[in-house]
């Protein structure tokens, strides 16, 4: 059952207590690919109308050889959509990674309002194109496609390429201070010319297409010995607060962290927390009724609009 899809609701507005949907059993399995899904995230149609999942196309369970996982690995990710949240159509198999790559890990995607289109974006090592066995060394890249329907999508590009490899990126739109913040998994060892290295890195941008700078590196240091699989969200009932949960992937399972401004790269560990039993690296979105969202959606969309100079 582990590499399948669980869901819980939080008790109230309350992002640090949750109740699991079906007695913790999972909701969604994957019948496709390696018959296997890992990091899922979920995305809110911008107009409201559905949900899709996106998740990682791949089957640790029994086999565990994560060198081949990144070498020879799927080129594929699974998606599921649902008007309800409850029926689920698919899962379907969609190919968004070219011969050259390695694997596709950890798909997430960001609605692009300048474009209007949603960037989908994933860590992939890369390959020459006369390397077909993938024999040569590389690092994980974070690539990128969009698509309107998470059914056809452009050929994928790169999108981060720091030299060293980087996984887990996830992307928000902070309102306050009217930016981007990404945020992604510095994957090299952890040591003294690398001291950051298996945490957490934050930067930001005022555009997703645009230049980003760096605004804090190794976020979680001390609190916890490593991190990754960074998941960020708004609150919905404190204003300016913004919660982020880490994958303290060896054992611990998801660690809670919350800033009351996203902009310092400033974290504390939250306190007082009851997550699902088995919580790893997953997705969190707030749940308004369709006249709040489209509210909200428009009002949003026209001051990100008026500060891209669109209006």
């Amino acid at each position: 059952d582990g590499e399948s899809i669980y869901f819980a609701v939080s008790n109230g507005n309350n992002p640090l207590n949750w109740t699991e949907t079906k007695n913790g059993k999972p909701y969604l399995a994957s019948t496709v690919g390696t018959r296997g899904v890992r990091d899922p995230t979920i995305i809110r149609a911008h107009d409201g109308s559905k949900f899709w999942i996106l998740a990682t196309d791949l089957k640790m369970n029994g086999k565990g050889d994560w060198g081949a996982a990144s070498k020879h690995g799927s080129r594929n990710i699974v998606v599921w959509e649902s008007s309800d949240l409850k029926q689920w159509s698919g899962p379907r198999l969609v190919q968004v990674s070219p011969p050259t790559v390695g694997n596709t890990w950890a798909p997430e995607a960001i609605y692009d309002t300048q474009r209007g289109h949603y960037l989908v974006f994933w860590a992939s090592t890369l390959y020459p194109a006369n390397d077909p066995s993938h024999g040569s060394s590389s690092y994980h890249r974070i690539l990128r496609a969009t698509t309107k329907d998470f059914k056809t999508f452009t050929p994928a590009e790169t999108y981060i390429d720091t030299g060293f490899s980087v996984i887990d990126t996830t992307i928000v739109y902070d309102e306050r201070s009217a930016r981007y913040y990404r945020f992604s998994k510095d994957e090299r060892a952890q040591n003294a010319a690398t001291p950051n290295g298996k945490f957490i890195f934050q930067e930001s941008s005022d555009s997703l297409m645009g230049n980003w700078r760096t605004v804090k590196v190794g976020i979680g240091k001390g609190p916890i010995a490593r991190g990754e699989g960074p998941l960020v969200f708004a609150s919905n009932s404190v204003r300016n607060k913004v919660g982020d949960l880490f994958d303290k992937w060896t054992g611990r399972g998801y660690v809670p962290f919350e800033s009351t401004d996203i902009a310092s790269g400033n974290w504390i560990p939250s306190r007082n927390y009851q997550l699902p039993k088995r919580p790893r690296h997953g997705s969190v979105i707030p749940m308004y009724d369709d006249s709040e969202w489209k509210t909200r959606t428009r009002l949003i969309d026209a001051e990100r609009n008026r500060r891209e100079g669109l209006c």
